[in-house]
């Protein structure tokens, strides 16, 4: 490899030593691209445009801005109290039920291209994460902070996991599409769209088997951890 090209690669134990030392995840992207575009000779005014230019061409900048609008309306005039309302009348529910039927249906509507149908805006913090916490509360009372923290984390990460691994398997999502052009671009022209689609669902069910998993602890961590509160108030 030219040894240009080797300079290039110097965000990347930027990116882990950052992460590793849990890091605000933006400022350390940040910092990693930043270092990479000056590493390879670009000055630092090309490395704002390049910046500038992926965040306005960015899919989701659009449906952001009009997403945040309508759920603060939403809020407002009491979307989450509606929803732990409804939630705390269906028999059988339970926190780690609710995330795990979230998962599966997120993971499915991804695979078939509707990525947009869940989200962190627009459906994890105004109504996944309310409703899983309600259900707990409603079974063991009052939740500490750290608890309320563990289960919105928790909802947070079945909607990344479900939509990481299910969007993959869609034939026409960028990454995809990417890694054909790779490919093609290489002389490996026999492999398909459809190809890659079909050797994500093994990685996808995976990932659906360990996520479920998880969450069917859920539960049992929740009780666990109350009764530690409990006796170590007493």
């Amino acid at each position: 490899m030219d040894a240009h090209l080797w300079w290039a690669l110097l965000g990347i134990p930027v990116i882990v030593l950052g992460f590793a030392l849990r890091l605000n995840p933006l400022l350390v992207v940040v910092a990693a691209g930043l270092l990479t575009g000056l590493a390879v000779g670009l000055s630092f005014d090309d490395v704002l445009m390049i910046f500038g230019e992926k965040l306005m061409n960015s899919r989701q900048l659009g449906s952001t801005l009009l997403i945040l609008p309508v759920i603060a309306l939403l809020e407002k005039f009491g979307l989450k109290e509606h929803a732990q309302a409804w939630v705390r009348q269906i028999r059988g529910a339970t926190a780690g039920r609710i995330l795990m039927l979230y998962f599966i249906l997120r993971q499915f509507s991804s695979a078939l291209g509707l990525t947009n149908l869940g989200g962190q805006a627009q459906t994890v913090r105004p109504l996944i994460a309310p409703m899983v916490q309600a259900v707990a509360s409603e079974q063991y009372g009052e939740l500490s902070l750290a608890l309320r923290e563990k289960i919105a984390a928790l909802a947070a990460a079945s909607d990344n996991v479900a939509l990481f691994f299910g969007e993959d398997i869609f034939i026409a999502f960028g990454a995809v599409l990417l890694m054909l052009g790779v490919l093609q671009e290489h002389g490996i022209t026999q492999i398909e769209a459809l190809t890659l689609g079909l050797w994500a669902i093994p990685t996808a069910l995976s990932a659906m088997a360990i996520h479920l998993f998880r969450l069917s602890l859920l539960d049992r961590q929740i009780r666990l951890a109350i009764k530690a509160e409990q006796g170590a108030n007493t």
